[in-house]
């Protein structure tokens, strides 16, 4: 874990902008190597992070683009950064998605974002009531 803390120091460095904006790290991770110390690393980083986007392997090979795992990517504390109503509507989209597998979820999102012109129109299609 020692080995650990400079990195983990330098990624915290994102939330210590003195008098300034804000300063973005990416950082990716490869996971299910089959490794423990791949797996050690991972979990020791998981938790600096405020947003999370998960690939999918068998998207990728469905030729789906972003081969992203709707259901298990996300955004911390993402209610503070959207008004209340655009917040209300990615809520339910996310419900509606849950039910579906990864390959079914991103290919109905895909599907619903390319039948509007812009995010804000696919939101106002989206029934918060629902």
């Amino acid at each position: 874990a020692n080995a650990l803390q400079k990195p983990k120091k330098f990624f915290g460095s994102a939330r210590k902008v003195e008098e300034g904006g804000s300063l973005t790290i990416l950082a990716t991770a490869l996971i299910d190597t089959g490794s423990k110390m791949d797996e050690v690393i991972y979990e020791e980083f998981k938790g600096t992070g405020n947003l999370e986007i998960v690939l999918d392997r068998r998207i990728v090979d469905r030729r789906i683009f972003p081969a992203i795992d709707i259901n298990a990517s996300g955004t911390r504390r993402e209610e503070n950064l959207l008004d209340p109503e655009e917040y209300r509507r990615i809520a339910m989209t996310r419900r509606i998605l849950a039910d579906q597998n990864e390959v079914d979820a991103i290919e109905m999102l895909v599907k619903k974002v390319s039948e509007t012109k812009s995010n804000a129109e696919f939101l106002m299609s989206v029934n918060p009531e629902a």
